[in-house]
């Protein structure tokens, strides 16, 4: 009987070896990618620069995604293996472009990691009028592997990493107004229900790509310093996170307990590389293996249930169809 991660089915503990504390080098160890394709969003900046390093560093050609090209060959200057290619996540015309040039090559792509995401804005909208977290972090990520699934089926063994967030319990996916429209905006819950919408989509393209070898993940890096997702975050979120003190800084005890990046790129380098998954798909790891269920919201670590649900996955996946105007078959 085929096995799926519908409710949780398959969220067990591998006993991974590895750790919170374990870096994406060390994961990676032994294996050599030579020969493969991977494109890796938001590869210019912390943890994506991280993955994309370690990628190359092992003999895959890496292909990241930028919309400030500039920038993107700043970063990533001196880094053999490395192609930029121009893409906004934002504008749904730009990932068509990308994904279709990429397909026109036709060469396979054997890991897809969609590292790319937004956090702690103020409430801004797309072109089509959605919330923009729901549209980066999310819609947009739907759209890129819908375009780029000819190319990841020709690889006959690829993986899509989809990075998630401990954040999706903020909020479940509100399939009544999930673009703010009738009520209040919260970003927490923006970013909360964009999160849970990767991973409901990650548990649901599984189970429809296993059968032509793709297999899918979702995963919590971990609280990691030294990251740009919090630029634009005030001060008084962070308080009211109790993250910081009046004055706005970071709590002692909290910046002990922040991941460098090299170990917050370990889970998504884990995902895309580890044996131990070569047969086991559409479940949400952190620390570098798979997390537990997690039904208490205000304790930190773990999945949250809802987030695993079988006819949410199955529903959002037709609403997904419906907002962006793309119809997805998988096969």
């Amino acid at each position: 009987m085929e096995q799926n991660n519908y409710q949780g089915a398959l969220q067990k503990k591998l006993n991974s070896g590895f750790n919170a504390a374990s870096t994406a080098e060390e994961v990676i160890k032994g294996i050599n990618l030579a020969g493969q394709t991977a494109i890796v969003t938001g590869g210019n900046t912390g943890i994506g620069l991280e993955t994309v390093k370690t990628l190359a560093a092992s003999g895959a050609h890496v292909i990241v995604p930028a919309r400030d090209i500039v920038k993107a060959k700043r970063n990533l200057e001196g880094i053999e293996n490395v192609t930029i290619e121009e893409m906004d996540l934002m504008q749904p015309e730009s990932i068509h472009a990308f994904a279709q040039k990429f397909i026109n090559t036709g060469r396979p792509l054997h890991l897809l990691i969609n590292n790319a995401g937004i956090m702690w804005v103020p409430l801004r909208r797309d072109i089509r009028g959605y919330e923009s977290q729901l549209a980066t972090n999310y819609l947009a990520l739907f759209q890129l592997t819908a375009g780029l699934w000819p190319a990841l089926k020709k690889a006959d063994g690829a993986r899509v990493v989809n990075v998630s967030s401990g954040g999706h319990k903020f909020s479940d996916f509100n399939f009544e107004d999930p673009n703010f429209l009738n009520r209040e905006y919260e970003t927490l819950l923006g970013y909360g229900q964009s999160k849970t919408a990767v991973n409901l989509f990650s548990l649901e393209f599984d189970n429809r790509a296993k059968a032509y070898n793709v297999r899918s993940y979702s995963l919590c890096p971990g609280a990691v310093g030294e990251t740009e997702l919090s630029r634009e975050a005030p001060i008084d979120l962070f308080q009211k996170l109790g993250f910081s003190d009046a004055e706005g800084n970071i709590l002692p005890e909290v910046a002990a307990s922040l991941k460098t990046i090299p170990q917050g790129a370990a889970t998504s380098v884990w995902a895309a590389t580890s044996p131990l998954l070569n047969h086991i798909g559409g479940v949400y790891c952190e620390h570098v293996d798979i997390a537990e269920i997690n039904e208490n919201m205000a304790v930190t670590g773990g999945i949250a249930p809802y987030s695993l649900d079988k006819s949410n996955a199955q529903k959002l996946w037709k609403l997904t169809e419906q907002l962006t105007g793309i119809t997805f078959n998988v096969r």
